[in-house]
């Protein structure tokens, strides 16, 4: 396969890689046309690759689109599976909208800003002169209630399937427990339907390269967010071979399908 990929430490262990820096796209232009896959493009090249190149670029064009924008991201997860999602407003941050946030979320509640990673911009709001302050700096937002959790669960989703999936235990008196924000690691006692519950949101929503995270509240799971290009540390620990995964799921992903009888249908002359 012909590969170009535009972050290189991502690609490393995927074989037949040509790293291009992202700022020089349209100086590669040619390259990146003839190439089969482009993997780990920036934000900012994803629709100059799909739309105007006509690429195939992995992660897909979901994950990016979606792991974008938490606002964009919830509303996909109250459309697939509204029940696994906490309680949550988006709203314009105007006089009435922080009026009805404030009659309707009991302090302490959880305010996130719409574009944020690794713990960063996500509050826990105390009282109305923190959500004020929040709101003043937040053109949108984004309100959920408080889940009484001391520990999260982060499920890894590459390709077509789970890879990986583990606690994260945050550090004494924490709120949260981002690996970033000195949460430690658990891989022991891992639940069977948190790990089905990734499976089938992201089949549904088509995003291939994923780290979710999810609450457990006594025996019902919800799903906080997921990020695109989530850190390592966990994978490393469990000495998964990402680049290899990859590989194997680029390859497989460019076979024609299987007729009905398990065999694969003959190509296109």
């Amino acid at each position: 396969m012909q590969l170009v990929s535009f972050n290189a430490l991502r690609s490393l262990g995927i074989e037949g890689v040509r790293y291009i820096k992202p700022e020089l796209i349209f100086q590669h232009r040619e390259e990146v046309r003839h190439s089969r896959w482009v993997l780990f493009p920036e934000y900012w090249q994803v629709n100059a690759l799909v739309y105007g190149l006509h690429k195939r670029i992995f992660p897909s064009v979901s994950s990016y689109h979606l792991g974008h924008d938490k606002v964009e991201m919830t509303r996909a997860f109250l459309a697939v599976c509204p029940d696994h999602v906490p309680h949550t407003r988006i709203l314009p941050a105007t006089e009435g909208a922080i009026d009805q946030v404030l009659e309707e979320f009991d302090f302490p509640f959880v305010a996130k800003e719409v574009r944020s990673a690794m713990g960063d911009g996500v509050f826990l709001v105390d009282s109305r002169a923190q959500f004020l302050e929040y709101a003043r700096r937040n053109p949108v937002l984004y309100v959920q209630e408080y889940l009484p959790i001391h520990r999260d669960l982060r499920v890894v989703y590459v390709g077509d399937r789970v890879i990986a999936a583990y606690w994260r235990i945050g550090p004494q008196g924490g709120f949260q427990n981002n690996v970033a924000r000195g949460g430690r690691i658990d891989f022991t006692g891992v639940p069977t339907a948190a790990i089905r519950l990734v499976e089938d949101l992201a089949a549904s929503l088509g995003v291939d390269h994923a780290g979710f995270d999810l609450a457990q509240v006594g025996k019902h799971f919800y799903l906080l967010e997921f990020n695109t290009l989530f850190g390592n540390y966990g994978l490393v620990q469990k000495h998964v071979q990402l680049g290899s995964i990859i590989q194997a799921y680029l390859q497989k992903s460019e076979l024609p399908p299987l007729h009905p009888d398990n065999t694969l249908l003959p190509r296109a002359s």
